[in-house]
């Protein structure tokens, strides 16, 4: 099993920033894929951004040129750093990983974290 563990989160005014991080750890081979999604109450999850291992990256339309996704492949961890935040991106946001499982697995899996809480309000 795989665990994701978010932190970050938190109050902030429109227009500052904040940097969210998570952390896979368990039994696993290798991290093909690691992003983050959020869900804005009555609303559903969608994609924000993500990252492959060899550093490519995409990002939804809504938060191109104001957060930034990255990733440290020997501490098995992803940053979304997001800058010039508005009231609209108050969401959970989510942690996912895609886990090749073994060296010998065909396929991989999908993991989730529990989500960290981000409000933007004055």
């Amino acid at each position: 099993q795989v665990q994701l563990v978010e932190s970050g989160g938190g109050l902030v005014q429109p227009g500052g920033s904040l940097r969210l991080s998570c952390v896979a750890s368990g039994s696993f081979f290798r991290i093909n894929t690691m992003g983050w999604h959020r869900q804005a109450p009555g609303k559903q999850r969608e994609l924000v951004a993500t990252i492959t291992s060899g550093g490519s990256t995409n990002y939804d339309d809504s938060v191109k040129g104001r957060f930034t996704i990255s990733g440290d492949n020997d501490k098995n961890t992803v940053y979304l750093q997001m800058n010039s935040l508005r009231p609209e991106d108050t969401a959970v946001y989510y942690c996912n990983a895609d886990v090749r499982r073994t060296l010998m697995s065909p396929g991989s899996s999908r993991y989730w974290g529990q989500g960290t809480q981000v409000t933007v309000s004055s």
